[in-house]
């Protein structure tokens, strides 16, 4: 059960996590104040309503997780009121202030602390494998909230800088820093994500660290920064091209709703969880199902190199004074480069890193209660 084992350095890896975290989000609250005072307006109410939206959204489903288990038989058979030492009132409390997630993160570093820096001979062995196991199912809770927080705001906010950067011709250290601060929060996001789901799932083979981490970081990086970059020259073309991402965005959306995602408890917070994915969708692929989707993976990154090849091509054709510069060629070769590498990544990894072991479970609805914490909230996914 050694691969069940939740490790110091997994406990000392979600404190960087919650710091990454941090510093993103106040990085762009900061962008946004610097914003405001220098009177544009638009690039302060953009920068702030993707934080406010990752924010609000976590914030959502936080607590109605919170709930799940609350009324879940089997976590809570005595009917108790509270979850986690917290009443439903102090819930809707934490969660209004916008700190649910801040919660999560000191229950799961203080029951963490208690397991791997405290020594005790009191667990038995199959108790040590289900001590282990619910701080990874905590652990997968929080890296999905993380990876929700990190396409709602972390990705679109790194699209934004960019597109002001390039297109304005207008930057800043601050801006520079949350950019850095975004880029890495969305490899931290993508990485815990793949890992901590694996581990909390008993059935399915952990993710190898080393060069398959690295193999899969290259993949998913290449391909998300090459989709920001080619959307932020289509945005630089004409400020219409926003139709063109909303109209993507309603794609992927439909796309959840045709495959008829059966994650949360109710079917408002389904069509939000939907309207989630799309957002995803937009920028890297996401498999909903947690079933075979490798022909609906050729044809997601056959359609997304063929934007990142039209992209620049467009801009070079309809704004020849940028053939001048040296902006257009360097964009360019860092959009083909990097779509390159990220494929390539993508087929090494999946042709011969890849966890061996198939997987064709059905989605469950959150709540449910057949597994432990995360468990319920995570069978429908695989391949982020």
């Amino acid at each position: 059960i050694s691969y069940l084992r939740y490790s110091k350095l997994r406990w000392l890896l979600t404190i960087a996590g919650l710091v990454l975290y941090v510093a993103d989000i106040w990085t762009d609250i900061g962008l946004a104040l610097k914003y405001f005072q220098e009177k544009q307006y638009v690039w302060t109410g953009l920068t702030l309503m993707f934080v406010l939206a990752g924010l609000l959204v976590t914030q959502i489903f936080s607590y109605a997780w919170y709930r799940d288990d609350m009324n879940d038989v089997l976590r809570n058979p005595e009917g108790r009121s509270s979850v986690a030492g917290m009443s439903e009132g102090g819930l809707v409390a934490l969660h209004l202030f916008g700190v649910g997630i801040f919660t999560r993160y000191y229950h799961l570093l203080r029951k963490g602390f208690k397991v791997v820096w405290t020594k005790t001979n009191s667990y038995t062995l199959e108790q040590r494998r289900d001590v282990h196991h619910n701080l990874f199912c905590l652990a997968t809770d929080l890296s999905m909230l993380k990876l929700f927080e990190t396409f709602l705001e972390s990705v679109p906010q790194l699209l934004l800088q960019l597109y002001i950067v390039l297109g304005h011709d207008e930057s800043s250290v601050l801006q520079y820093l949350s950019m850095v601060f975004s880029f890495f929060n969305i490899a931290w996001a993508l990485v815990d994500y793949r890992r901590c789901l694996r581990r909390s799932l008993p059935q399915i083979r952990e993710m190898p660290s080393g060069l398959p981490t690295a193999i899969y970081l290259m993949y998913k990086i290449c391909t998300i920064t090459t989709h920001i970059l080619s959307y932020g020259l289509l945005l630089i073309l004409s400020i219409y091209s926003t139709v063109a991402l909303t109209f993507l965005w309603l794609l992927g959306t439909t796309w959840a709703h045709f495959l008829q995602t059966n994650f949360c408890s109710s079917k408002g917070l389904e069509l939000l969880y939907r309207a989630v994915i799309g957002v995803i969708l937009t920028f890297t692929f996401f498999n909903v199902k947690g079933q075979d989707t490798k022909v609906a993976m050729i044809f997601y990154y056959v359609f997304h190199s063929c934007i990142n090849l039209m992209a620049p091509l467009l801009l070079a054709l309809l704004r020849p004074e940028l053939q001048t510069s040296t902006f257009l060629p360097t964009v360019s070769c860092v959009i083909f480069g990097g779509s390159l590498l990220g494929l390539v990544s993508l087929v090494v990894y999946y042709v011969l890193l890849h966890p061996k072991g198939k997987w064709r479970e059905a989605d469950e609805v959150d709540g449910l209660g057949k597994e432990t914490d995360g468990m319920t909230k995570i069978r429908n996914f695989l391949q982020p």
